[in-house]
């Protein structure tokens, strides 16, 4: 065993058996969560050097960690980890599970500094992409100008038909 969710409303512990767990309401899900709000996989718990992680897979109601909405978050012994609305203490020794030295960083597999405070967040913007420009249409009458040098007896005028 790898630890366990323990119910914040009372009820059985839930044992974490495997190093990846998917969480839902699904009936292939490792752990299956009766409830409407809890979406069909609603989360993936995972062991990365020790501690266990969270990953929200796009669920309606989201995860939260002590309170805090997340979408990839170390859980750290006795935080208290939110399925939609249902909360779950997870309890664990780090050290069992192969930790050594301090904790890594919240998010699986990133530094600290890998992303901006924006990014982390999820409210940087996407890059806006300029849309291409097509040449103006010749008329009929109009005049174009062909440079070919700086001096100005190299400038000439020419019509355009069309």
């Amino acid at each position: 065993m790898y630890g366990e969710l323990v119910p914040q409303g009372g009820g059985d512990a839930i044992p974490l058996l495997k190093k990846t767990l998917l969480l839902g309401r699904r009936e292939s899900c490792d752990i299956v969560l009766r409830f409407s709000n809890v979406s069909a996989h609603h989360c993936q718990l995972s062991v990365v050097g020790g501690y266990w992680y969270v990953r929200d897979k796009n669920s309606r109601n989201g995860v939260k960690v002590n309170g805090i909405r997340v979408t990839d978050k170390r859980i750290d012994p006795g935080d208290i980890l939110s399925v939609a609305k249902h909360k779950y203490e997870i309890r664990y020794s780090p050290v069992e599970l192969g930790a050594v030295g301090p904790p890594p960083a919240d998010e699986p597999g990133q530094e600290i500094f890998g992303k901006s405070l924006l990014e982390r967040a999820g409210l940087q913007k996407e890059p806006r992409v300029a849309k291409p420009t097509r040449p103006k249409p010749i008329h009929e009458g109009s005049i174009r100008y062909d440079i070919t040098s700086d001096e100005p007896d190299q400038i000439r005028k020419r019509n355009h038909p069309i």
